[in-house]
């Protein structure tokens, strides 16, 4: 069985708990739950299944009958809290409380340093910028940054990166890329901290319609669809992103860092089926 640390839905690690004793023993469900408290033998069965919630409240009791203590023991009752989080705000806040307790006992929660990555708009940009500045001082990054930020910025970004390992500085100062590029790695709380970069990306949008029309290129359109028409056009914008990424990754040097923005989203409820939708339109929108 993994380490309780490799793991981020408590479900999932109760099921593999259940299922390395019963290859060694005659454990049963009954047991189990007997042992947690449960009046219900087939509780912990219908946790697992999605069935039935395990409340914060008895995650202790769940957590003493799988033998867990001490560090083990928060932890677990940790990914409880997470799982009942209802905003991002109290998912971030319980995410991060988890990975702080693993720092300090010197152990890493998978996806903690996507997660802060995907925390700020500057680790991304900050990335490419010290790739591309070769020997810049942290000030010097600063002041090529699109809002301005402050050396000191600069210099928490680069040493979280490289901690991370998204940068690796060489003998003579200079930063280079481990990976062409950063994904998601399948946590669901890192998705949590993208939305957050997405909102600053998106502020940091609505803020560059004042620059020039030869310095940004910003259109959208408003359409009318069918559900399988939507699913053909996030396809379509699936596909076009990995060409966007294949002709920025063309070339090794930078000139400027840039943003694009993909954007699709609902601007009305979902309407009742008409049979007529001839009138259907589209408008469109550039400047």
């Amino acid at each position: 069985m993994k380490d309780i640390v490799e793991y981020t839905d408590y479900r999932k690690f109760i099921q593999d708990y259940y299922d390395e004793r019963k290859r060694s023993s005659a454990f049963t469900w009954r047991e189990f739950a007997r042992d947690a408290g449960f009046t219900s033998p087939v509780y912990l069965k219908y946790v697992c299944e999605g069935k039935k919630n395990l409340s914060i409240g008895v995650a202790g009791s769940v957590a003493n009958a799988m033998g867990l203590a001490g560090f083990e023991s928060t932890y677990f009752v940790l990914m409880v809290s997470y799982a009942h989080a209802k905003s991002d705000v109290a998912k971030r806040a319980a995410f991060e409380e988890r990975c702080a307790l693993a720092r300090a006992h010197k152990v890493r929660v998978l996806g903690s340093e996507e997660f802060d990555y995907f925390k700020s708009w500057k680790n991304p940009v900050i990335r490419e910028l010290a790739v591309q500045m070769p020997g810049a001082k942290p000030l010097e990054i600063a002041h090529a940054c699109k809002p301005k930020i402050s050396a000191a910025e600069v210099s928490e970004t680069l040493d979280f990166l490289v901690k991370a390992k998204l940068l690796k500085k060489g003998k003579n100062g200079v930063y280079h890329q481990t990976e062409k590029s950063v994904s998601m790695v399948s946590v669901d709380a890192v998705p949590v901290a993208a939305r957050d970069m997405q909102r600053q990306m998106g502020e940091l949008a609505v803020k560059a319609l004042d620059l020039p029309l030869s310095e940004r290129d910003m259109s959208g359109l408003t359409l009318g669809l069918t559900r399988n028409a939507y699913e053909r056009i996030r396809k379509e914008i699936a596909d076009f992103r990995r060409r966007i990424v294949a002709i920025a990754t063309e070339d090794d040097e930078t000139e400027q860092v840039y943003r694009m923005n993909l954007q699709l989203f609902p601007l009305s409820e979902r309407l009742e089926k008409k049979k007529d939708l001839k009138n259907k339109g589209v408008e469109r929108d550039e400047k």
